[in-house]
């Protein structure tokens, strides 16, 4: 279990190519398998992942495991883009470790709850999710993929912070 070696913190500009890298570890590990071909062949020859991180590293908190990066987040007010932990360290903690440094920034800006999302084939990041306390609140057809997929809406209340109303 890596929990305890496992830090967090910003991106910075010398991180990209490894976020780049994430981000391609998961999508061949966790979509690969359920998206169509050509789904597959848009992601890879338009570099959606690579161009995602080119224009929101500055906005990601990403986690180390003995100074590796194993995984990122993203969040913008009280919604998580994405969250992302390489094949290599799924289980070991790293992503509730980035999910609660995200709902803890986001409940000391002042919002009661934190929403993400996942398609119903990624059973394990449903797991993960309610496992933490987040709540299933609707499904969807996601348009994103072109592949079929439903998009599953999660949302977790989040406790009052001190001094905050």
């Amino acid at each position: 279990m890596a929990n305890g070696r496992i830090t967090v913190r910003k991106a910075q500009a010398s991180d990209v190519a490894v976020l780049k890298q994430v981000l391609q570890d998961t999508f061949e590990g966790t979509w690969l398998p359920h998206v169509t071909q050509a789904s597959a062949r848009r992601y890879v020859e338009t570099d959606i992942g690579g161009r995602y991180v080119e224009r929101n590293w500055p906005e990601f908190t990403l986690a180390e495991v003995d100074g590796e990066i194993t995984g990122l987040i993203h969040w913008r007010g009280d919604f998580i883009e994405a969250v992302h932990v390489r094949a290599s360290h799924q289980g070991q903690g790293v992503g509730g470790r980035l999910l609660s440094h995200a709902e803890q920034a986001i409940a000391a800006a002042g919002f009661g709850q934190v929403r993400l999302e996942t398609d119903t084939f990624n059973e394990r990041a449903q797991n993960v999710y309610k496992a933490v306390g987040y709540a299933e609140k609707h499904r969807y057809p996601d348009d994103e993929w072109d592949s079929g997929f439903t998009t599953v809406l999660f949302e977790k209340r989040l406790g009052t912070i001190p001094g905050k109303v």
